[in-house]
């Protein structure tokens, strides 16, 4: 039965017709391919099985959102809840296939939850380079009466080499309000005055409290059911590859890796055996080619979360010729 949406839901959805339409022009993956055939692509099909056929060492970055250890379904597949012992083996059999595309230099960050992140902590550890873990607090979750409320995922930052990686800082920094400005000889040290605030592009701490769950209103969200936001996975992209360079998303769901990727200049390639989420993944890339908005992420900048109200002042003034400042000048700041 189709979904009753509210008029403002702004929810990515597809109707039968665009399902086969979008699916078709994804890639079925049955043996070894030239590069230049799965560049730029999302392949419909099983990530362990698919992985043997891609090329030796040519991925740049690799984005893993793996099935936490939950019973979950996901359209049509259904994963079920293993003990530690079976999702640390499950773990190791896709990062052991996974490794061999990974160039030298590359870097990867793998999504989880905090009973997952225990796993896969040890896990990366055997055979990377673990050079941080990153806490995202994601805001919602379940309440719970009889325990703390679960509103915090883990993403494992990992390198094959202890020095040899990408890393743009600068590419990465965030733009926040000043509370206590500091001047030398009257000027601002490290932070822009500004009419409507004062403000510091400061560097990024592996703690992220401005990015938001895609919800009914924001016009990335779709109906899967664990989408990460664009915002959280442009700063994996910006701060660990360059333009031009390879993503790979073996669990791709409904594409968000990959569309970033294609936002911010870089080759893709995502893996996803449910054909309803390869469709979506499809549409959204389509979209992206007139539209490259990233919210939250504006003037190559990333915005504190819910800056919205700001942003707008800011750009009615800019409109009106009052000021000429280097800040966020739509709705896409939001966080």
């Amino acid at each position: 039965m189709k979904k009753q949406r509210a008029e403002r839901n702004r929810t990515i959805s597809l109707t039968e017709t665009e399902t086969n339409l979008y699916l078709s022009k994804c890639v079925c993956l049955t043996k070894a391919s030239a590069l230049s055939d799965i560049t730029d692509t999302i392949i419909h099909g099983d990530a362990l099985n698919v992985i043997e056929y891609l090329p030796d060492a040519f991925i740049d970055l690799l984005i893993v959102d793996p099935p936490y250890n939950l019973n979950k379904t996901f359209n049509n597949t259904t994963f079920k809840q293993m003990n530690d012992t079976e999702y640390a083996a499950y773990t190791e059999n896709w990062i052991l296939k996974v490794k061999r595309v990974l160039k030298d230099t590359a870097s990867l960050y793998i999504c989880c939850d905090w009973r997952t992140s225990l796993i896969i902590g040890s896990v990366l550890q055997r055979h990377f380079t673990v050079q941080n873990r990153i806490t995202w607090q994601r805001e919602k979750g379940r309440g719970a009466k009889r325990n703390w409320k679960n509103s915090m995922e883990d993403i494992w930052f990992a390198t094959m080499s202890p020095k040899s990686f990408t890393f743009n800082v600068d590419a990465v920094k965030m733009r926040r309000k000043v509370i206590a400005p500091y001047k030398v000889d009257g000027k601002p040290k490290d932070w822009q005055e500004t009419e409507h605030g004062n403000f510091r592009d400061t560097y990024p701490s592996n703690f992220w409290d401005d990015i938001s769950i895609p919800y009914w209103a924001m016009p990335e969200n779709t109906d899967h059911p664990t989408q990460k936001p664009e915002k959280l996975i442009a700063k994996l992209i910006l701060a660990s590859s360059n333009p031009g360079d390879m993503v790979l998303d073996p669990f791709i769901g409904s594409g968000t890796s990959a569309v970033v990727a294609k936002k911010l200049n870089r080759h893709y390639i995502g893996i996803e055996c449910e054909s309803e989420y390869c469709a979506l993944a499809q549409k959204r890339l389509e979209i992206a080619e007139t539209n490259d908005e990233i919210q939250g992420y504006t003037d190559e900048v990333f915005w504190e979360r819910n800056t919205l109200a700001l942003q707008q002042k800011t750009k009615a003034a800019k409109q009106s010729g009052q000021i000429m400042l280097d800040l966020s000048t739509s709705e896409k700041g939001r966080g």
